[in-house]
């Protein structure tokens, strides 16, 4: 078993395309119409064309629980998911530049280094660099 797909609710897909291509530095890897505005939108590390593809999900929009969850985690500064990074200061600075907004700045933690962004469409993300 391996994972092929994880799913992010995001509230407007193409405003999550544009941040999470243009600023997080993803590519499109599917863009699938299915009706009432909605899509099979995944994205993919560049790194990693092949690897995990992450499921831009408009479910917040359609399903209420999916939209309180995702809501009380935002308001509680609670990431939805964690991505990982080689260098956290360099991509920290790197995003800071292009204006992505920040909730905690890079910060060890034991063996770890963590940051939290604002994906700009409802969630907390975070990194993580292994020390």
């Amino acid at each position: 078993m391996k994972a092929k797909v994880i799913g992010i609710p995001v509230q407007d897909q193409e405003k999550a395309l544009q941040f999470y291509t243009t600023k997080l530095g993803f590519i499109k890897k599917h863009d699938v119409p299915l009706g009432e505005g909605n899509r099979w939108l995944t994205v993919v590390s560049k790194d990693e064309p092949d690897g995990v593809e992450i499921l831009l999900e408009p479910s917040p929009n359609h399903f209420e629980p999916s939209k309180t969850y995702q809501k009380a985690l935002f308001d509680a500064g609670i990431p939805y998911t964690q991505f990982n990074v080689d260098n956290l200061q360099e991509e920290y600075n790197r995003l800071i530049n292009l204006g992505v907004e920040f909730t905690m700045q890079p910060t060890e933690m034991g063996n770890v280094k963590v940051a939290i962004l604002d994906d700009t469409c409802g969630n907390k993300i975070q990194l993580i660099e292994i020390l």
